[in-house]
């Protein structure tokens, strides 16, 4: 549960005293302009148009109980707090392609031809900025359209002039970004990582370990502008930049988009471990065609996926405390980059458990997704949790938000939740906190008398 108000104290998590009104426009800044962007993009605006409904939104459809459950208090979480009105998004970002968001869009192949025309007028505006980019952590990308500076400060630099160009042309009053470029080169954290001093010095002589999201994370943060890290890049989750965060008051949260076949593990294995069921392996593999499928053809950029989505098991079955359960688990994950298939990823997932006596049985999963669609809820949800969070004096880590990420962030002193449904009551209990409703504890009526 949550913290005494000394710990609270404590850890500068006090309840906020007011949590200031949205006004004005509210700026949404994605490095990375391909199918899940353009698909949040038109997906924003068709259901400000009233032509669709924002499915997969917590925000905008999900209710929240409140008080005792004969009260039957249950608003829309838009109802209870006071999150900015999609009406009020503009968007901008980068990318290493020149083409405008509608056009990114009919290439990326997520959204019907009927959908795509009806939001032309807003996509075909939007044109990416010049990006950050650097082949030698994206090695099966490349493209035209990016920026040429002597050093990684200097980029980093140029970022935080794109960003306040774009706040000005836009009228925004405040912003959020939320990295939605491709899955760079695994990267484990170095010694130029451990405060910002050393992280700054590092970006002026060009060290290897400052990947380009992280110049992105860097420009945002000390813009005074919350950052979610949407891939499975080390990105955020390295002591300088979360310091930073700190300091500049800027919450962040990452990482890596929990869409799919991950999706499907944190909610499985939740009922495997609550009925004491036990598991001998878990084989996952994935076929993909979009971008995302090409870069993860690189091994390099693979091996910073599957640390990713391996850790999810060990974390919600806790093999350390149910050795007999769970100690011998093979987990296996694969991705095969498949053309054909586009973004509509296939997931197949054979799962071993055993049960009553040790007697083995099998579950065979077959998840025909579409990856964008399924992230592009997630991408609105971070950008109005985001933001609140922000308006409500919140600042550095946002673990509330695990709910919405494959590799959660945490504090260093703690292990990352993966459990769904405890994320999820993490989260709407974070949203009573802030607004000083009573927790849900789910004692029944009986224990009151």
């Amino acid at each position: 549960m949550f913290a005494t108000q000394d710990e609270e104290a404590r850890r500068g998590m006090r309840r906020p005293a007011a949590i200031s009104l949205p006004k004005g426009t509210l700026g949404v800044l994605t490095p990375g302009m391909g199918a899940v962007s353009t698909t949040f993009m038109a997906g924003v605006e068709l259901v400000r148009k009233g032509l669709a409904l924002p499915i997969g939104s917590v925000t905008q459809l999900a209710t929240i109980r409140l008080g005792k459950r004969t009260e039957g208090r249950s608003p829309l979480i838009r109802e209870l707090v006071p999150l900015e009105k999609l009406d009020s998004l503009v968007f901008g970002g980068w990318d290493i392609f020149p083409d405008t968001a509608y056009e990114a869009a009919r290439k990326a192949g997520v959204l019907e031809p009927n959908h795509l025309e009806e939001v032309k007028g807003l996509l075909g505006g939007i044109w990416p900025m010049k990006a950050a980019f650097d082949q030698a952590y994206v090695k099966k990308l490349n493209g035209p359209h990016v920026k040429k500076a002597k050093t990684k400060f200097d980029l980093a630099e140029e970022i935080k002039d794109d960003i306040r160009q774009f706040k000005k042309e836009a009228g925004a009053q405040r912003l959020v970004m939320v990295w939605c470029g491709s899955t760079e080169v695994f990267l484990t954290p170095d010694e130029v990582h451990a405060d910002p001093a050393r992280f700054e010095n590092a970006m002026k002589t060009n060290h290897p370990s400052i990947a380009p999201s992280m110049l992105y994370a860097w420009a945002a943060i000390t813009s005074g502008v919350p950052f979610a890290n949407g891939a499975p890049n080390l990105t955020v989750d390295i002591p300088a930049l979360q310091e930073l965060a700190r300091e500049h008051h800027v919450p962040i949260c990452g990482k890596d988009f929990k869409t799919g076949q991950t999706l499907l593990k944190t909610i499985l294995a939740p009922g495997f471990k609550a009925r004491m069921l036990g598991l001998n392996g878990w084989f996952s593999t994935n076929i993909l065609g979009n971008r995302d499928g090409e870069v993860l053809d690189d091994p390099e950029s693979f091996k910073t996926k599957e640390e990713s989505k391996l850790g999810v098991l060990e974390y919600v079955l806790q093999p350390q405390l149910y050795p007999q359960l769970y100690g011998k688990l093979c987990h296996k994950v694969r991705i095969n980059y498949y053309p054909p298939r586009g973004d509509n990823k296939e997931g197949w997932d054979n799962i071993d458990i055993f049960g009553w006596l040790g007697y083995p049985m099998q579950i065979k999963v077959d998840f025909l997704c579409r990856d964008s669609i399924l992230a592009a809820p997630i991408v609105l949800d971070l950008v109005l949790f985001l933001d609140l969070a922000q308006r409500a004096g919140l600042r550095g880590i946002q673990e509330w938000l695990s709910f919405y990420f494959k590799s959660p962030m945490c504090a260093p002193e703690l292990y990352p939740e993966h459990d769904l449904f405890i994320q999820l009551m993490k989260l709407k209990n974070t949203l009573r906190w802030m607004m000083g409703e009573d927790l849900i504890t789910h004692l029944g009526a009986e224990y009151y008398d």
